[in-house]
């Protein structure tokens, strides 16, 4: 039998100041972990997530999507625990104060105020720009998952999936499910590269069983998208592979570089982000360089949802106090880094990928913007200032990212509000005392 959906109902409606021990943001599995992990410790525990239902991206619900049990499980628990307070399609627009978010729902805002706040705001795709990547048809192997699970219908169409990273296989294998033909799965990791990464599964058998559950005879190591052919819509790709360029007739593309941390919250908090990966820094326990702020999950680092569930635990014990239960797991957390930075090491990107946007092609497509206008500033902001560039609806969610792989600019620290907000909202901002 399906399991039944999470309501989206906030389910603590009342006065607009709530307090709580521990403030988690970001209901994918680590933030459902640190909630439990911190209510079984005996906090007061608020969970925010601007989706309608807890899951994040890995574990998005849908018409016709039959969670894994282990989402079902802690969905469950989260959902029938006491202590927690879920806040579902709620938004983070402010930080008023060191101890208290101003959030906003479809119906109100609220400040939610904390002695302890863990982040696990999860990562969104990379998406680097190629001729044609704007073309309707043309989404991230992330976002065809997501539309997919959402209902979007894909049956009998062909479909080309390209970039780099797991999340290639995953997308494909969902399309599949929902009776669309994969034409091609391009990876631009090198096939030498990705033998010797097979070769450490075994130190993971449940990864190593899920590669061969999500093998393709359409997968091509080594290749890579060259630009996205069509008029008023997508009808064709071409793909470099090796030495040769082949083309192929396809309905969509779906085209993912990978991860990248969601780190807006923390910057704009004042946490210390690793430079390397552009992830939020922390210590053995999970704690920023806020002594209060804790931070779990993707956001720390792409990992996976074994290393997430782990992190989430970790900071959820520490953040209620519980210090020798998160100490306890952190053992099996560092097993499951040692994974992700296997991952990571084995889907580096080619500086090749860096090439492939022409002098016309739209870098910031909210504000079409071409390589070309942008490249002629020397950083971010006089992009943003002459150019436009980052000033559309996606606040530069996409081309700052992008920007940082083409031109090594750093991502502006982001300045409130976060999310769109209502008038009403912004105007709350300043009065965030205590209940």
């Amino acid at each position: 039998m399906r399991a039944r959906r999470a309501t989206t109902a906030v389910r603590t409606p009342g006065p607009r100041r709530h307090q709580y021990d521990v403030l988690v943001v970001g209901a994918g599995p680590a933030g459902m972990a640190a909630a439990r992990a911190a209510a079984e410790s005996g906090s007061r525990v608020a969970l925010v997530d601007d989706n309608p239902a807890p899951g994040g991206q890995i574990w998005r619900d849908g018409p016709g999507i039959l969670l894994p049990p282990p989402a079902r499980s802690l969905r469950h628990a989260v959902a029938a625990h006491r202590r927690i307070a879920l806040f579902a399609s709620t938004r983070v627009i402010a930080a008023p104060a060191p101890h208290a978010l101003l959030v906003e729902n479809d119906e109100t805002a609220l400040h939610l105020h904390f002695h302890n706040l863990i982040l696990c705001t999860g990562a969104r795709e990379l998406l680097l720009p190629f001729p044609g990547w704007t073309l309707p048809g043309v989404t991230g192997a992330g976002g065809l998952q997501a539309m997919v699970k959402a209902g979007a219908p894909v049956g009998g169409e062909r479909i080309v999936i390209a970039g780099s990273g797991p999340l290639l296989l995953a997308a494909a294998a969902t399309a599949r499910r929902h009776g669309a033909h994969i034409a091609r799965i391009a990876e631009q990791a090198p096939l030498p590269r990705l033998m010797r990464f097979a070769s450490t599964l075994w130190r993971w058998p449940a990864k190593a069983v899920q590669a061969i559950a999500l093998l393709d005879g359409r997968y091509r190591a080594g290749s890579h998208v060259v630009e996205a052919l069509g008029d008023d819509r997508l009808r064709a790709v071409r793909i470099r592979q090796g030495s040769g360029t082949t083309e192929l007739a396809c309905d969509r593309l779906a085209c993912g570089f990978g991860l990248v941390p969601n780190t807006g919250l923390a910057a704009l908090l004042g946490c210390r982000l690793d430079p390397g990966p552009d992830a939020i820094g922390v210590d053995s326990c999970q704690r920023t360089s806020l002594r209060h702020v804790y931070a779990a999950g993707e956001c720390t680092g792409i990992g996976g949802s074994e290393l997430a569930l782990l992190e989430g635990m970790i900071a959820g014990y520490a953040a209620a106090g519980a210090d020798d239960r998160a100490v306890a797991l952190v053992a099996s957390r560092d097993r499951w880094r040692a994974f992700a930075e296997q991952v990571r090491t084995t889907f580096t990107l080619d500086p090749v990928l860096k090439t492939l946007a022409r002098p016309d092609t739209p870098i910031c497509r909210c504000e079409d913007v071409p390589l070309s206008a942008i490249r002629a500033h020397p950083d971010a902001w006089q992009a943003k200032m002459q150019v436009r560039c980052g000033m559309g609806a996606c606040q530069g969610r996409v081309c700052a990212t992008a920007n940082r792989i083409l031109f090594g600019w750093p991502v502006p620290t982001p300045r409130p509000p976060l999310s769109p907000a209502r008038i009403g909202t912004l105007m709350l901002e300043d009065s965030p005392a205590p209940p």
